[in-house]
């Protein structure tokens, strides 16, 4: 029997009712597929190496898991619900989201040879997207709250675009007051979008 890591033990006792078995499944798979695979934290979620490189990793969230298998190329996995959420697989609610168990196996199979025969992930070269335009009342905001504008000007385009996407996608008026409140509040700060996960 594969050693378990009582830290994953523990993430999988403290994650939602409706996760717990899909975390359960998904460890016994990985193990299933490579009994030589040993068990880590990494990014506070459960994570599983083999020759010491990452071969899978699993979270839970509120509302959903995920599993994401490094090494699959991109037409492993659940192709219309890969951006859905972390991973080949889209957002996890239950056992039917995931692939038959047999499925599972064999990819994860495929990764394991890639690891040994030492493959590297292949990074795609991304498009930068289009820059967003500034909303009115946020760069009011901004405008409004010392050094804040300036801070702002100062971010790389990536964490600019985090704050006005954060902004605009907000559904309702006082949502998005609050938003750019504390958008304003942060960025004066110095602090990115999402700093709360950032590693300190």
């Amino acid at each position: 029997m594969p050693a378990h890591d009582a830290r994953i033990d523990a993430y999988i006792a403290k994650a939602a009712p409706f996760a717990r078995p899909i975390l359960e499944h998904l460890r016994a798979v990985v193990h299933e597929a490579c009994p030589t695979a040993e068990e880590t934290l990494k990014w506070s979620a459960p994570h599983f190496t083999h020759g010491g490189r990452i071969l899978a990793g699993m979270a839970a969230f509120k509302q959903h898991a995920a599993f994401a298998v490094p090494m699959l190329d991109a037409s492993e996995g659940d192709a219309a619900r890969r951006n859905e959420a972390m991973g080949q697989y889209g957002r996890i609610t239950s056992l039917a989201d995931l692939p038959a168990k047999r499925t599972l196996v064999a990819q994860l199979g495929k990764a394991v040879k890639a690891i040994d025969a030492g493959a590297t992930l292949a990074r795609a070269r991304e498009t930068p997207k289009p820059a967003l335009a500034m909303p009115d009342d946020f760069a009011r905001a901004l405008a409004k709250t010392a050094g804040a504008r300036k801070q702002f000007a100062a971010f790389a385009p990536g964490k600019q675009r985090d704050y006005v996407e954060w902004v605009v996608e907000a559904k309702q008026a006082a949502t998005r007051e609050r938003r750019i409140a504390q958008a304003a509040e942060w960025i004066a700060e110095g602090k990115a979008r999402n700093w709360k996960y950032q590693k300190r």
